[in-house]
């Protein structure tokens, strides 16, 4: 098949000039459906833009998501790959492939079931009222960022790991940093080590006491089927922590932004509750905050999107861009909470599609609901325009939030 010839590398990423939109050089590429850009690392890779193409990549095992792979793209100039003989953390679930990808989310998969997270509702409803009362309790304008968006999800995964909050500071101050796309490759590796050594420490005394949370039942469940290993309960918790807390604290705040500036979209929500899990789909398809989880490596020469892409060759699957495919998604520029959006990548697709969107989906609905039930006079107390939006981290998002009611 015929490769798409380019005059010239786009350089990539590329910054969203538009909050509630992809950057504009993502519709020019959806014409070419697949096409190489040059990273800030310096690196060639392939762009994906189609839904289509995004998910038949994610879906193909010949794709590789082993981040030690020489040919495994690093998007960010500081960014320092590390060799196999000198891995800082042992790989977790996103930088796993097949067979041992499989087990590996088998044994964790339990603690995200449906069933399971209906059990830690009546105490996510519990965090978020006692946030929402300090936020009620306080002055205006309140910060919702520092008041609401964050606390509620790090205390709700530091209670599911077995992490103590009161050190909520020091890892919310490095994954910040860590997600930091101007952090120094010293910066990235000493927040890694740091991160790591504290929850090495955390792991190794819940082997002597195990307690009953993610990482105790984890240590268990290894120690009775005989294959349990600290390190790669530490890379998981890694994983998990970080993930855990950035992704749905973000979407809290430009989700509560999205529905304030569509007012008629709100009143469907408030209007009918049972409304609000299909607002939050058509949140995630909107903003696509975490784009950059669908990056991959080719183990072999696979025509996708129109090309060639030839094996070690990098490929981003721009999931932002796919959900803003008119052919998936009509008109996607348009917020419309009845669309239907489930079929949305903003949680990856096929083998690694994220472990905790149950989670993330349910942490979403009971702020929402219960956010614009106490507070319906909630308004945003400073202009979208002169929002500090999150240019600067690989996950989208608000740094700060003030609103008033």
């Amino acid at each position: 098949m015929t490769e798409v010839a380019e005059p010239e590398l786009a350089s990539f990423p590329m910054t969203r000039t538009d909050p509630f939109a992809p950057p504009p050089a993502y519709e020019r590429f959806q014409k070419a459906r697949a096409r190489l850009v040059e990273l800030d690392s310096g690196q060639e890779a392939w762009v994906l833009t189609r839904h289509e193409d995004v998910r038949a990549m994610l879906n193909d095992a010949r794709f590789s998501s082993d981040r030690f792979n020489p040919g495994f793209p690093n998007l960010f100039r500081n960014v320092q790959q590390q060799k196999p003989g000198e891995r800082r953390l042992k790989p977790s679930l996103i930088n796993m492939d097949p067979p041992e990808h499989g087990p590996a989310r088998r044994a964790v998969v339990g603690e995200f079931t449906v069933k399971r997270m209906k059990a830690l509702q009546p105490r996510i409803q519990e965090i978020v009222d006692e946030c929402i009362d300090g936020m009620l309790a306080g002055d205006q304008p309140a910060d919702l960022v520092s008041a609401l968006s964050l606390p509620v999800p790090s205390l709700v995964i530091c209670e599911q790991l077995g992490v103590p909050y009161t050190d909520h500071d020091f890892f919310q101050a490095h994954s910040s940093r860590l997600l930091n796309r101007d952090a120094t490759g010293e910066e990235r590796l000493a927040t890694v080590e740091a991160l790591r050594d504290y929850l090495h420490d955390l792991v190794e005394k819940k082997e002597q006491a195990p307690t009953d949370d993610l990482l105790g039942r984890q240590i268990v469940k290894g120690r009775e089927e005989g294959n349990y290993e600290r390190e790669s309960l530490v890379a998981m918790a890694f994983l998990l922590l970080i993930a855990g807390h950035e992704t749905t604290a973000n979407m809290i705040s430009l989700g509560t932004v999205a529905l304030l500036e569509h007012p008629e979209q709100l009143e469907v929500v408030k209007a009918d509750p049972g409304k609000t899990l299909d607002a939050i789909e058509e949140l995630l398809r909107y903003f696509t905050i975490a784009e950059f989880a669908t990056t991959r490596v080719a183990t072999a020469d696979i025509e996708i999107g129109g090309v060639t892409i030839h094996e070690g060759q990098g490929v981003l699957g721009l999931s932002h861009a796919a959900n803003f495919d008119g052919e998936a998604f009509p008109e996607p520029g348009k917020l419309d909470i009845t669309r239907g959006a489930r079929h949305h990548v903003a949680f990856g697709f096929g083998v690694h599609q994220c472990l905790g969107q149950n989670l993330a989906r349910m942490e979403l609905q009971i702020v929402f609901d219960t956010l614009f039930r106490r507070i319906p006079t909630l308004k945003l107390a400073t202009p979208v325009a002169e929002l500090a939006f999150k240019h600067d981290s690989a996950i989208f998002g608000i740094h700060r939030l003030p609103v008033a009611w």
